[in-house]
Formats: structure tokens, sequence, C-alpha cells
């Protein structure tokens, strides 16, 4: 398939298949080392083909289980069209939740992190309506405590300093727009305050994305994906890198989908991939970014 593609484009590449991914050599330009994943059909650009879904997942397996053999240092990944992969017979629901299975992690985070700002999520690709109910004391209690960790660990933040945001308009206005910050957002920031960790909150959603409120913040936890994730892709889109908390290795991924209208064009802009490198790279020498 990229051997095809780069004769496409026209562009120089000599293909260096290994046996083993220990057998690597260093870099050159013009020449890529990799482990062969056949695919079961031609690959057309810009057209989706289930008949290589189970390719796809065959090389998510394949890098997981380096990293987690010691192998790999990190597994930076590209957008998937989980659809595709589910018309070819995979139940997939994505990325996390593959790895999360595969390294038997009950519980990961969905952190979007650019260089000036860091976003975590409670609950991810849910309807707006399942929200509330998915803030549980025990959903939040771990998040949380994987974000502490994992800053610790990966980061090398010695106290990460955590901004917990509300999940109704003004935190509830003390119970006037809603309870669940009375009822459970406040009761855990409170009770791991007390463990030790650096928490505040609930905090509005509003206002926690000014530059003051950011002054004295690490990472801000938020309740829903869109709360936390249009503010950070308004200030930061095309330099945002996905990365998965709470895994037993370091997986970082891009901040957009397949494109399928750039495929094959040469257009495809790289920016998110190159930062998402880049991120494992530093999340492995436990520096963050």
């Amino acid at each position: 398939m990229l051997a095809e593609r780069a004769r496409l484009l026209g562009l120089p590449l000599a293909i260096h298949a290994l046996e083993r991914i220990g057998d690597a050599p260093p870099h050159e330009p013009g020449r890529l080392a990799l482990l062969p994943v056949p695919v079961a059909a031609p690959v057309v650009p810009g057209r989706l083909d289930p008949a290589n879904a189970r390719a796809v997942v065959r090389m998510l397996d394949v890098a997981g289980r380096a990293c987690l053999a010691g192998e790999c240092a990190a597994m930076v990944t590209a957008p998937v069209q989980k659809s595709t992969i589910n018309e070819g017979g995979i139940p997939f629901s994505g990325h996390t939740e593959f790895l999360a299975a595969l390294t038997g992690t009950a519980r990961v985070v969905m952190l979007l992190a650019s260089s000036r700002l860091k976003v975590a999520l409670v609950t991810t690709h849910l309807p707006l309506a399942a929200v509330p109910g998915a803030i549980t004391r025990e959903a939040l209690t771990d998040t949380l405590r994987i974000v502490d960790a994992d800053f610790r660990t990966r980061f090398g933040i010695a106290r990460p300093r955590i901004t917990v945001l509300g999940v109704n308009p003004h935190a509830g206005e003390a119970g006037v727009l809603g309870r669940e910050e009375i009822e459970t957002i406040a009761p855990v920031v409170e009770a791991l305050k007390a463990e030790g960790l650096a928490l505040r909150g609930p905090v509005a959603g509003d206002t926690a994305f000014t530059d003051e409120a950011l002054r004295d913040t690490d990472v801000v936890v938020a309740m829903y994906h869109d709360q936390g994730l249009g503010p950070l892709k308004a200030k930061h889109f095309g330099e945002i890198v996905n990365v998965t908390l709470g895994l037993p290795i370091v997986r970082t991924s891009v901040d957009h989908g397949t494109a399928l209208r750039l495929a094959g064009t040469g257009e495809a802009r790289h920016e998110s991939l190159r930062a998402a490198v880049e991120f494992a790279v530093a999340l492995v020498a436990g520096r963050g970014a």
C-alpha cells in the first residue's frame, strides 16, 4: 500500500521490510523501515473498503503488543474510519477502547493537549442527554486519580494543578441550575484534596479557559466532550495531540479524522501527526510537552 501510494504521488521511496521491529536500522530520508501488515485488497485513495478492516486492526494489535513487550517505546496512531471497520465484521468503537482491552486497563482517560493547554475528559463520545448520568462519583474519582498519576510520571510535574469543571451553567449556581456539582463533583474534589491532590473546582466552564484562570492550572478536567474540546480547538487547532492516560504504554494520536477527500492528493497537512510523534517522545522521557 505504501509503495503504491509513493508511486502515485511521485515520491522516491525504498521499503525496508523487517522480520522484527528490533531489526530496524537508523532512519534515512527516502527509506522506510517497517514491519509489513499486508492489506487484503488494493487501497484506492479516498475509497473505504471493509475488506481491509482486519488489516487495520491487525496494525493496532501488532503495535500495541510491541509496546507491551518493550520492543517499542510508544505508539502513535493515525485516524481510522470506525464505521468501515464495523462493516468489516469487527466490533470497534475506537483506538482508546481497543487499547484498553488489549492492555487489560479498566479505565482510561482521553487527554487533548497542546504545548499551552491540556484538557482531560470525564465522558467522551456520548449524547449530551446521557452525560449527567455518566458523571458518577466513581467515574470522576478514577478520572482525577489517573490524570494526577500520569501528570506526575509522564509529564514530570510533582504535584499537578488540576481545574475541575462543573457540568451545569455557572457550575450549578448553588443548585438552582442543577445539583450535579453539589451531589457529585464537589464531594469528590474535597475527598481527593484531603488525599493530597491539588484540585480546584467545580469551576464554571464559561470562564475556566480565560488566560487568568489558566495561569495556575496544569490541566483542565471537563465533564463532557464539547465543553472541553471546543475552547481548546478554538485556541490551538492543528497543534493538538490526543493522549490516552491510564494505559501501561505511551499512546498519542492526531486531533483530526480521516479527511477522505484529501487522500492521495498530497495536500493533507502533517502538523498534527508530527506533533503527536514529538509528544510521544517527550512522554517517554517523562517530561510531557
